[in-house]
């Protein structure tokens, strides 16, 4: 029987590859993990969900304070926006967080931790630096990183993605903005909220195309309404520097050539699977541009290596990074033939009012083939959006033939929060009856989800035959009031 270093190695410091270090050497197996970067947590403590939520907090409260006579405050001169201390902010917040992905603690945990970049020499083998590491079991978890599609002139023009629009020095004047899904909208927001005009160039016809658009629709109107302008369905022909400035070329929805000139460019376009400088061939894993293709336990055409996270193309989320990390553990530590389904995987877009999913919408049903009906419920009925001035949005439930929820969307304040009594009574198989008996305090955004599922039971409790039925058995009279 053939010996190695380790039972399991893991190559990529992130969501996944925490999840998956943790899991094994709490467990016993002897666990080594590889990260490329200077520290663990990868691009979303790094790059991507840590810093953008605490920018858009920053620029949430400066938009409350332009705004105070709203709260019956009164209003007040602001200052210009100082980028060096948002940035130091966002810097302090990593920190803390990094404490929770420090070396020591997954040492502590019995897990061995080495920087640099492995390579693989054959499938159970990879060398780093001078040394040749062996393991029984390998985890891809390299996560991905911002796509540069090909546009003519954009690898001669400076431009910004995730990777340092945290670290400017200085608020942009201006900025346009290639792309229009999740990240893109919310530092369009965020920065239009702190002082910078904004453009946003979209090749289709909507802003977060993945979403029903009547939804998208009610956002983007709501960003409209604070300085960030867009240009839907767009051909974009050339990216260039000029006068110091970036101009985008474009023909818009009308065939007319337009010109969006600022002082930066944000490039927001998708990202793709880091799958380059492993020698994955090597080992005999199967990859394309696209990422690593699994099967539902997570492995790859070697059945003892697996890949979870960004780095598959899939779900390239932290929460579903976690998720799949787990599903590696049950199968790779337990040998439990645990498979990762996605069907009810949530999602939420940080912009305000956020936009949170989880299961079907309306143009992914229609997509399937699959009969829904739409109950909806606005929070312009819901008493605490009253009080805090936060009434714009909706939510959204979906319902098979039979009246199964199998999806919901919530358009609204703290929606990515509001999303999680889904998450639960969705996974649990939770009756709407249960949701409906359930108490929530009052007053409460959550309220909302109680609302919707009454409309949807209401004209079956209150229906004219339960009205007959209870005055035949008890001889109610009726109505007291006619209008």
């Amino acid at each position: 029987m053939a010996t190695y270093d380790f039972d399991i190695g893991v190559i990529g410091g992130g969501a996944a590859g925490l999840t998956v270090t943790a899991g094994s050497a709490q467990l016993g197996a002897k666990t080594i993990l590889i990260e490329k970067e200077d520290a663990l947590g990868g691009d979303c403590l790094h790059y991507g969900c840590v810093p953008s939520k605490t920018l858009i907090r920053t620029a949430q409260i400066y938009q409350q304070l332009k705004h105070l006579p709203q709260y019956g405050l009164p209003a007040v001169d602001l200052p210009k926006v100082d980028f060096r201390p948002i940035a130091q902010r966002i810097q302090q917040v990593i920190q803390r967080i990094q404490a929770h992905d420090s070396v020591e603690r997954f040492c502590k945990l019995g897990a061995r931790v080495e920087f640099g970049r492995a390579e693989f020499i054959d499938e159970h083998s990879v060398r780093l630096g001078g040394q040749t590491l062996s393991a029984k079991t390998w985890v891809l978890s390299m996560g991905s990183s911002p796509s540069a599609p090909k546009i003519p002139g954009l690898e001669s023009t400076p431009y910004l993605t995730n990777k340092d629009i945290f670290s400017l020095d200085e608020l942009p004047g201006s900025m346009v903005v290639l792309g229009a899904g999740p990240i893109a909208c919310e530092m369009a927001q965020a920065f239009a909220r702190l002082g910078t005009e904004v453009q946003v160039i979209q090749r289709s016809g909507q802003i977060l195309s993945k979403e029903d658009k009547d939804l998208a629709e009610l956002l983007q109107a709501r960003m409209e309404e604070e300085g960030v302008r867009f240009h839907l369905q767009v051909g974009v022909k050339e990216v260039r520097e000029r006068g110091g400035a970036r101009e985008v070329a474009f023909t818009d929805s009308e065939g007319r050539e337009r010109v969006a000139r600022a002082e930066r460019l944000l490039v927001a376009l998708g990202r793709e699977a880091n799958v380059s400088g492993l020698k994955l061939e090597n080992a005999g894993v199967a990859f394309s541009p696209k990422g690593i293709s699994v099967d539902q336990r997570m492995r790859t055409n070697q059945k003892h290596i697996y890949a979870a996270g960004d780095v598959t193309g899939m779900n390239q989320f932290t929460h579903a990074a976690g998720y799949e990390g787990g599903i590696v553990v049950s199968n790779a530590i337990f040998h439990l033939p645990r498979k990762a389904d996605d069907t009810l995987m949530p999602w939420c877009t940080y912009t305000e009012p956020e936009l949170a999913s989880i299961g079907l919408n309306e143009k992914r049903a229609a997509a399937k083939g699959v009969e829904i009906r739409v109950v909806t419920e606005h929070f312009a009925g819901n008493d605490r959006s009253l009080a805090e001035n936060e009434d714009l949005g909706q939510i959204k439930l979906l319902l098979d033939t039979k009246d199964k929820p199998v999806g919901v969307q919530i358009l609204g304040p703290q929606a990515g929060e509001l999303i999680s009594e889904w998450v639960a009574a969705l996974s649990s198989g939770a009756k709407l009856t249960t949701l409906a008996g359930a108490i929530h305090p009052y007053p409460t955004l959550a309220e909302i989800n109680k609302r919707v599922v009454g409309k949807v039971l209401e004209p079956k409790i209150f229906s004219e035959t339960m009205q007959k039925a209870l005055a035949f058995f008890f001889n109610f009279k009726g109505r007291a009031c006619d209008v």
